[in-house]
């Protein structure tokens, strides 16, 4: 196993988040200790250091809380509790430890829109309408028909409201039936959700991401959201085509003006404890920009954002440069988080590729165009592999969404499946047990262990990309500025003080001769790994998917 890396001399600054590398563990998929199949976090312990050794700064785990895991823990039953099915708070802890050691920091979810209907908050709203949390969760009456109050959609399909025989009222739901919505209005629940985040940050974390962070208001007078106006500017961000959902306009069920204010008592919180910090995930349409700037600026909200802007099947420079260019004209003084892959989407290096055999050049081009973006930016466990998405069978589906829409949709679960360790032990040394979802065949061949051996492989350059753009400041935090190409080539200069790097990405399937920028000269070409460019009489000579790093003069 390779040795973790010196600890980087930012990673105790009040602003280490800035410009950090996070790598997302799914902890159900990553390792499993006990043989059930399920993923712990003891077996994350066991493999901290080979996290420490890509080069990241961070760690973003997924839901381990209490939960009867209907949406695979995304449905909380206890805040504040670890599931007996990743162990312990004791263990929670031995963790923490071993991530300072390593330094590491580690971020955890919050999923705090809503809850499960097993939490003893909803057990309690739902037996009366006069019980102490009887206005905890969003409550209404029916219609006159006995219809639902208003045209409100789940994103997991239907109505985003569901009955109830008890208080003879629907109550409502962003998501699953049993994942009733918080009600935000209420003072009360704001306290005790917070409470709950204190009580993570007394045990050391470093930080959260917020889950669906614009989901936490509703419009109190429940009015009807209007049809959505198509706009190629935001299809499928929030939702598959398959899905009903995007055909309205989510006015009123999300991104309401109140919540700029619990965010602002959310800061508030985390400015008690030293140098933590918070991403929230933002999904709303071609408003997200609009809303990440909201959300992100003045210093007394969230410290970062992402979007899904980057999480779609178009790889392209000018996608790209729209995207990053979007978010510097909308968001002043806030702060982005970029990535390619994440546990809700199909793996990138399935939705980029145009033929099977580019798979390892666009796996190493996506992480070197991804590290040269201005951001912080976020590692999905596997893709340092350059695993695909994995193909599974109906039945071996466990994602309630997938279920729902499938075939038209096939879910989340191809890019859940177990991480591949070693080759040659079974279910690839995720598990002595038969795992959750079945280890993908394609995928033990690109196990750690060989590709640890193969110098030329997708995981050696990932580390090598991480170690190039930590030992240059520039593409920590300095100033990015785009230039003129033609629609293959990808190409913008970074920079901070005297130092300014020059990088041009072709993501062509061809090679690619362009002229240097007008006004810049070339004083060296940087060895950035994996790039094979050259500057030739005066012009750039790339081959097919590659790219070239120079300092200017």
């Amino acid at each position: 196993m390779t040795k973790s890396p010196a600890q980087s001399p930012r990673s105790n600054a009040a602003d280490w988040w800035r410009g950090a590398v996070i790598y997302q563990v799914y902890p159900r998929s990553f390792q499993d200790t006990d043989g059930d199949g399920i993923g712990d976090i003891k077996g994350l312990i066991e493999r901290l250091p080979y996290i420490a050794s890509l080069g990241v700064d961070a760690i973003w785990l997924s839901p381990f809380f209490t939960s009867p895991q209907a949406d695979m823990g995304y449905d909380v039953s206890d805040y504040c509790d670890v599931d007996p099915m990743f162990g312990t708070l004791g263990d929670f802890g031995a963790m923490m430890k071993e991530a300072k050691r390593l330094g590491l920091k580690v971020i955890i979810d919050q999923v705090i829109s809503h809850t499960s209907d097993q939490h003893p908050w909803f057990k309690e709203s739902r037996a009366s309408r006069d019980n102490p949390k009887a206005d905890w969760y969003v409550w209404a009456a029916a219609k006159p028909d006995g219809t639902a109050p208003n045209n409100w959609l789940s994103v997991f399909g239907g109505p985003a409201w569901e009955w109830d025989g008890v208080r003879k009222q629907y109550y409502m739901h962003n998501f699953l039936a049993s994942q009733p919505d918080l009600n935000f209005h209420n003072k009360a629940v704001q306290d005790a959700v917070l409470d709950a985040v204190r009580f993570w940050l007394d045990r050391g974390v470093d930080g959260f991401r917020l889950d669906t962070v614009n989901y936490y208001f509703h419009d109190k007078e429940l009015r009807d959201n209007p049809p959505h106006v198509p706009d190629s500017e935001d299809a499928g961000l929030d939702a598959p085509d398959v899905n009903p959902y995007g055909m309205q306009s989510h006015l009123y069920d999300k991104t309401q003006p109140e919540n700029i204010e619990f965010l602002k008592r959310f800061r508030a919180l985390l400015d008690q404890y030293p140098d933590r910090t918070t991403v929230g995930e933002v999904g709303d349409g071609a408003r997200s920009l609009k809303t990440v700037a909201a959300y992100t600026s003045g210093g007394d909200k969230l410290h970062m954002c992402y979007t899904f802007d980057l999480l779609g099947p178009d790889f392209t420079p000018s996608h790209i440069r729209h995207c990053v260019e979007s978010f510097q004209k909308q968001v002043k003084d806030g702060w982005v988080c970029w990535a390619f892959s994440n546990h809700d989407v199909t793996r990138h290096v399935s939705r980029f590729v145009q033929q099977p055999q580019e798979r390892e050049a666009v796996a190493r081009l996506a992480i070197s165009v991804l590290s040269a973006l201005r951001g912080s930016i976020c590692l999905y466990q596997g893709e340092e592999l350059g695993l695909p998405e994995a193909e599974l069978a109906f039945e071996d589906l466990r994602d309630p969404y997938g279920i729902r829409f499938w075939p038209a949709f096939k879910g989340r679960d191809g890019c859940r499946t177990p991480m591949v360790w070693e080759e040659g032990k079974s279910q690839a040394g995720f598990s002595t047990g038969k795992p959750w979802l079945p280890v993908a065949a394609e995928h033990q061949a690109l196990s750690v262990d060989v590709q640890e051996r193969n110098g030329g492989s997708v995981l050696p350059h990932y580390r090598a990309t991480l170690a190039f753009r930590k030992s240059h400041p520039a593409l920590i935090d300095g100033d990015m500025e785009f230039l003129a190409t033609n629609e293959d080539v990808l190409a913008f200069i970074r920079s901070k003080g005297d130092d300014r790097l020059l990088f041009v990405f072709n993501l062509r399937r061809g090679p690619q001769e362009i002229g240097l920028p007008k006004g810049h000269g070339v004083r060296e070409v940087f060895p950035m790994p994996g790039l094979t460019g050259s500057v030739v009489d005066g012009e750039i000579r790339l081959g097919p998917l590659d790219g070239i790093c120079a300092r200017l003069s």
